[in-house]
């Protein structure tokens, strides 16, 4: 299963997560979220990834331009739309798709089959302010539906004591995991990115 780290602003982190099994970073390119990451800065760090963990840059109603733009200069293996950004407007990002949706108990499901099959899903709580990174669950029935009819990322208040539950309940194709393994926002904690990857392989987190 797909785990990606998402909020990296230190290289330090990057390595880490790295280490713990992510199989992709991702970097916050929106000026209003408190894990914001300088484009250049960015590029640094992915310059020193291993080839087989995906960049993954995620950007909030921003230029179409400005998205193609950071994602050449970063070398972004793949684009992650967490705005109000329409079918359209992702035609036009010949990246790998991910867009994020807000779910609840009142989602449609059907109305997300509008979404292209190469654009992968993730599911996240609905606050159009933070925009992710809320430490917030989602219904995690309402993805199980979404998870069995396409390809999904879960996100959503992951942490090392709720992961496990939370994959056995969606089986999504990955996870997108922020806040629950941080000690302030877009700095990781490499004790809880060690314990979440320990819980994920069916050993529970130790309780201190």
């Amino acid at each position: 299963m797909l785990v990606k780290i998402c909020g990296i602003t230190r290289e330090h982190d990057a390595h880490a997560a790295v280490e713990a099994g992510a199989g992709a970073l991702g970097f916050v390119f929106w000026p209003g979220s408190p894990r914001f990451i300088d484009p250049y800065r960015a590029r640094a760090i992915v310059a020193n990834l291993p080839p087989f963990v995906v960049p993954v840059g995620v950007f909030v109603n921003q230029p179409a331009s400005h998205v193609k733009g950071v994602a050449a200069l970063v070398g972004l293996g793949a684009v992650q739309l967490h705005g109000d950004e329409d079918a359209p407007y992702a035609a036009g990002i010949r990246y790998p798709l991910i867009r994020a949706i807000a779910i609840d108990q009142r989602t449609d499901v059907a109305r997300l089959d509008s979404w292209p099959s190469r654009t992968t899903l993730l599911l996240d709580v609905h606050d159009p302010v933070s925009r992710g990174g809320t430490g917030r669950t989602i219904d995690w029935a309402a993805a199980s539906l979404i998870a069995a009819r396409r390809r999904i990322l879960l996100a959503g208040g992951l942490t090392p004591d709720n992961v496990a539950e939370a994959v056995a309940r969606v089986r999504p194709f990955g996870i997108d995991v922020s806040s629950g393994v941080e000690m302030s926002p877009g700095i990781k904690d490499p004790a809880r990115l060690r314990a979440l990857f320990e819980a994920l392989d069916g050993h529970p987190p130790q309780r201190s």
